[in-house]
């Protein structure tokens, strides 16, 4: 029988912050295409049950409580993957914080900026950069490939007052993800950046449109929010072999927020 496109069997993605959220979304997309996932996060509750979802669909899902603002959490990580699944084909750097809820950055403490991007620029970077390191030792072995992918937001290009460091994280990690693309391609590993629009998860609440969703969903030429389903086809593109000669790409799913004026 024919695989599909984008079929993922024999493959084996890590995604930060995959429990819950986009996070979830995109292990979810994989996981719908036959793909196993390691889902890292530090709620042990909220593990399990993005656990129990996935496994529904088939496939191995294994779960670890990982700080990505800590570098030894993260060689550990990609260790304790390697021993239980054998290899690392995807990661998806999706772990982050909110944005801060500063009104300006002239009101933004020091030590509040440096936490922000321990986690969103310093652990996204980590953990690309570790997930790197176990596909050119493969590759080095004789099997070449693999697919680094950061979750970014429309702030890689437009300002928001108040934000410097979400905007700033997501700006860097857009650089470096190029970086990455560059450095990485001869062995055949490409790195991409997914721009998100206004999604309607977790963080902005479920359910019936809020205020907030309707404000928001005025900026977009398709006119409603985004949903997790709306991200999970991006996530099995990217793992697969599909997409092996796309890298270095910031790619935009956004309802059309970028198109309007």
């Amino acid at each position: 029988m024919a695989k599909g496109l984008f079929d993922l069997s024999g493959k084996v993605t890590v995604v930060t912050g995959g429990n819950s959220g986009l996070g979830l979304a995109f292990a979810r997309g994989i996981a719908k295409q036959g793909g196993d996932v390691s889902i890292w996060a530090r709620n042990a509750e909220k593990n399990a049950a993005a656990q129990a979802e996935l496994e529904a669909f088939g496939v191995r899902v294994s779960t670890q409580q990982v700080d990505v603002s800590d570098e030894a959490q993260i060689v550990a990580g990609f260790e304790a993957v390697l021993k239980a699944h054998g290899r690392i084909d995807c990661v998806i750097a999706n772990a982050g914080l909110p944005p801060p809820q500063t009104r300006s950055m002239l009101d933004l403490p020091s030590a509040e900026f440096q936490k922000f991007l321990d986690v969103s620029l310093n652990g996204a970077y980590y953990t690309l950069r570790e997930g790197a390191r176990c596909m050119v030792r493969r590759a080095e072995a004789g099997e070449p490939g693999g697919s680094l992918v950061f979750c970014g937001s429309l702030s890689m290009f437009k300002g928001l007052a108040g934000k410097p460091s979400y905007a700033g994280s997501k700006g860097a990690m857009g650089a470096i993800v190029r970086s990455m693309a560059v450095e990485l391609g001869k062995y055949g590993i490409r790195a991409n950046s997914i721009a998100p629009g206004y999604v309607k998860t977790g963080m902005t609440g479920e359910g019936e449109l809020s205020p907030l969703d309707k404000f928001m969903l005025i900026k977009n030429a398709i006119p409603r929010p985004g949903y997790g389903s709306d991200y999970e086809g991006i996530a099995a593109y990217l793992a697969s072999d599909a997409s092996a000669f796309h890298t270095g790409d910031t790619i935009t799913i956004d309802g059309g927020c970028m198109v309007m004026l």
